[in-house]
């Protein structure tokens, strides 16, 4: 199925920040992606920036809270994508807002550390210890530990599904539902046929993924290592319910799909929503193309309901 037309034409006039992102300093994308004029997100009714301790200092955090939450409220614990290299609270800032509103959830987003100056498994270590910290510090948060969820973009997805295996292997914290996002869940690319046949994307790339593992996770990747690709679990049962999203045109398609039918197998809850004409990283075009704002409509109401 091709490409929604909207979408096409939002990605002719897109600016491409580097032809060819391998061959430049992981810095310098960094610094250009953060350079960006942001979109201006909605309004909530507050936003907090927090420093929570993690297991190598301070871990940036920053609480949305939504109109009309009623305490204890629901709390979603949020992890951004970007190739676990790349993105911020900052690039995300728009995206938590819209899930705080149609949520009706605490939004908590997660400053991990990124790679390669920090690799694996730095940023899994900082969300599992924002995770761990919320459900710990719920009264003071004004938030329900029985109604905490999970949710991530992209790498922000593999550190989601990763923090819920860290939390039923280490005895907690329970969490209640995980969305993924387009995720990362394989550090194996080729074992992928969606991977080859959006090789040239648009926006995430073959060469790109390639280039996000080696950073992230080293030359050779631990292929086996769960906690960094998910998929490779040897156990997916007692993990949260899940909601898993897809893109057709996404290089990461098949392994999402993957995931969520591992789930399913492992007597998980999943629901697996794929959207044919999207491309990876549609959420952030969710306000300008209308097929976008409806799957992340989908997205936030799925974890509505399964935050109850």
């Amino acid at each position: 199925m091709a490409i929604d037309p909207v979408m096409a034409a939002v990605l002719d006039a897109f600016p491409v920040l580097f032809d060819d992102l391998t061959a430049i300093p992981a810095h310098e994308v960094r610094a250009a992606f953060e350079s960006r004029e942001p979109t201006p997100g909605e309004d909530v009714a507050s936003v907090e920036d927090l420093e929570v301790p993690g297991p190598a200092g301070n871990v940036p955090v920053r609480v949305y809270r939504p109109d009309g939450t009623t305490e204890p409220a629901p709390v979603v614990v949020y992890f951004h994508g970007g190739g676990w290299v790349l993105g911020s609270i900052a690039t995300h800032d728009g995206s938590c807002r819209a899930l705080a509103n149609r949520t009706g959830a605490v939004v908590a987003s997660v400053g991990y550390r990124l790679a390669p100056e920090h690799p694996y498994p730095a940023a899994l270590d900082d969300c599992f210890a924002v995770t761990c910290w919320v459900a710990a510090h719920a009264d003071d948060l004004g938030v329900d530990p029985g109604r905490l969820a999970v949710a991530g973009d992209s790498a922000g997805g593999n550190l989601a599904a990763a923090v819920c295996l860290a939390a039923r292997d280490r005895g907690g914290p329970t969490i209640a539902f995980q969305t993924l996002v387009y995720p990362v869940t394989d550090l194996e690319p080729d074992r992928w046929p969606s991977m080859a046949a959006n090789a040239d994307g648009p926006l995430l790339t073959r060469a790109a993924m390639d280039w996000f593992i080696g950073h992230y996770a080293g030359d050779p990747p631990p292929l086996d290592d769960a906690l960094a690709a998910p998929i490779r679990a040897a156990d997916l049962s007692g993990l949260p319910p899940a909601h898993v999203s897809t893109a057709g045109h996404d290089p990461l398609q098949d392994e999402g799909a993957a995931y969520a039918e591992a789930l399913a197998a492992a007597g998980v809850p999943v629901a697996h929503d794929d959207f044919p004409t999207l491309i990876h990283g549609f959420v952030g075009f969710a306000d300008v193309v209308p097929a976008a704002g409806e799957a992340r409509d989908a997205i936030a109401a799925a974890l509505r309901e399964g935050l109850g």
